[in-house]
């Protein structure tokens, strides 16, 4: 291992067995999360891949961002402000959790809209509920696109009567 890996210590060092016993995963999981980029293992010069201790924290944050619903490209570009070649700092995570928490509290804010709007008019065009004729008239809301349009952020005041 060549430049600034050689400098780590033999013991910041894993296999991708002990790295995949540590970090919890089956070791395919490791080989595709390093397919998509998410993390990028140094190579011995045998070619096996071999894993520094601190690129436990980056799979660890794969998973609790999964588990918060993001999508693997969406984790990839958090992970993109994170150093290469040595281990990220508590100011290095401060920042990709700046970005984390802006993006779960629009999702609670989301959350918390459909939670409140979902007693009334959903805006579907079903017309099956007295309320849905009077916010969904004619189905005007389906002018917008299919869907949930009043979920999806659409008001029924921004939207023209229909053939009007």
């Amino acid at each position: 291992m060549a430049g600034s890996n050689a400098r780590l210590r033999a013991n910041d060092v894993l296999s991708i067995g002990q790295f995949a016993a540590r970090a919890g995963l089956a070791v395919s999981a490791l080989r595709f999360y390093e397919a998509e980029g998410l993390i990028a293992p140094m190579r011995a010069p045998s070619g096996q891949r071999r894993f520094r201790r601190a690129d436990i924290r980056r799979v660890s944050f794969v998973r609790i961002a999964q588990q918060f619903g993001y999508t693997l490209p969406q984790i990839k570009a958090m992970l993109a402000g994170l150093p290469e070649g040595r281990t990220p700092t508590a100011k290095d995570w401060r920042k990709i959790s700046e970005r984390f928490r802006e993006g779960l509290d629009q999702r609670i804010a989301a959350l918390k809209k459909m939670r409140d709007d979902l007693d009334g008019c959903i805006g579907c065009g079903c017309l099956s509920l007295e309320k849905c004729a009077l916010y969904n008239r004619e189905d005007k809301a389906a002018s917008r696109g299919a869907g949930p349009r009043y979920l999806m952020g659409d008001r029924s005041d921004e939207i023209g009567e229909v053939g009007g």
